[in-house]
């Protein structure tokens, strides 16, 4: 965080899917403000000492979570940036977008940044309406190919390749194209 501006980025790993529940990633964007800020706002640290009160001594969740920053996003500008939404869980993708959607109406100071593939565009204009804007980025046929080929030359298995099967992978992935929206 530099002065009055914030920044947090979470990325979804499609490896890690089941661990990276609404709160978890909530919480890892609070935790990324939190830790830049001089001092934690009282507003927080009794939010926090509340949920640990409660039977059992629950964790945060999301609702806390949101007023949580609500308080910080009030005093900084706040960029949130979201990679690779399409790898979350899609019953856990609704209540993050509803989440953002919320964190973005009522922090008018807060831009958030989603990376996807395009079938989570519909998706994000459902929950986000009109808080959204797309651009779409399609990679080119050299950029995929020299990523596989730089991705092939380190490769821990090189025995298993040949010159006429690695040929036929570049031909046949540079004819796919893939989609992403920003």
């Amino acid at each position: 965080m530099e002065g009055d501006t914030a920044v947090a980025c979470f990325y979804f790993d499609f490896a890690a899917r089941t661990e990276q529940s609404p709160v978890n990633m909530l919480g890892s964007l609070l935790r990324q403000h939190v830790s830049g800020l001089e001092g934690i706002p009282e507003a927080v640290v009794q939010s926090f000492r509340n949920q640990k009160k409660v039977i059992g001594g629950r964790g945060l969740q999301v609702s806390g979570i949101l007023k949580m920053f609500q308080t910080i996003t009030a005093t900084k500008r706040t960029f949130i940036c979201v990679d690779a939404l399409d790898e979350c869980v899609p019953e856990n993708r609704v209540l993050i977008l509803e989440s953002l959607g919320q964190i973005a109406r009522e922090s008018l100071d807060t831009r958030i940044l989603l990376t996807g593939r395009s079938h989570v565009r519909s998706e994000v204009e459902r929950k986000l309406g009109g808080a959204a804007d797309f651009l779409l980025i399609v990679p080119t046929g050299d950029g995929i190919i020299g990523y596989l080929r730089e991705k092939l030359k380190n490769d821990t298995t090189p025995e298993i390749m040949n010159s006429a099967l690695e040929e036929n992978i570049m031909e046949s992935v540079s004819q796919i194209g893939s989609e992403t929206y920003v």
